[in-house]
């Protein structure tokens, strides 16, 4: 269940999709974009087995409750958006244009002074990759969410195949506590991305 919908009762949505797994149509159900006590209302019907949540590191909300919470009640994660919807792939700049039926051109995230602020996070964090790890920004990007033990999978989007190989590679780089330590230093600077919500997409 991509988003939590407010106008049906979780038991009736769960009670669907437990129809379709005894039917053996379904054999796991997920939910995304769901906190702790949802996931509680949904699970009392059909237990939740994975949760897919945006996070990277200008959208951190979920290390406070919600990854907690999964890793206390072993489901799997499988966290959307670690390149922060483009801004850490090292490609954008403050004049970029998005087609207007892409949820970013009218997104406060990519626009006016949130987006300088961002973006200079973002080169000094480019420049800490390629000095200090020798990798471009987007494969620390995907590296630090793999790095919090409650995530067990990055979800990357791509039209690119070398994008592909990119990311792959992120899944065998090891960030040390100092890297980390940095890195969180550097995005300290962030403004907080509120990200795409259903209503707007």
């Amino acid at each position: 269940m991509h988003w939590p919908d407010p106008n049906t009762p979780f038991a009736e949505t769960a009670g669907a999709l437990a129809e379709l797994v005894m039917a053996g149509k379904v054999h796991h159900v997920g939910v995304s974009n769901f906190n702790p006590e949802q996931i509680d209302e949904f699970s009392q019907t059909l237990p939740v087995e994975t949760l897919q949540p945006p996070y990277h590191l200008f959208h951190r909300d979920v290390e406070s409750e919600v990854l907690p919470y999964t890793r206390a009640h072993d489901i799997g994660v499988l966290v959307y958006g670690p390149l922060a919807h483009g801004l850490l792939s090292g490609h954008l700049r403050f004049g970029t244009r998005f087609s207007p039926d892409d949820w970013r051109s009218h997104s406060p995230d990519f626009q006016g002074d949130q987006l300088a602020a961002n973006l200079r996070v973002v080169a000094a964090l480019e420049q800490f990759a390629s000095k200090e790890l020798g990798v471009p920004v987007s494969r620390l990007a995907v590296a630090w969410t793999l790095a919090n033990p409650a995530v067990h999978v990055a979800i990357i989007g791509t039209r690119n195949a070398e994008h592909v190989d990119d990311a792959v590679a992120a899944a065998g780089l090891g960030l040390s506590a100092d890297a980390l330590h940095r890195i969180d230093e550097i995005a300290s600077a962030a403004v907080r991305m509120a990200g795409p919500r259903p209503e707007v997409m």
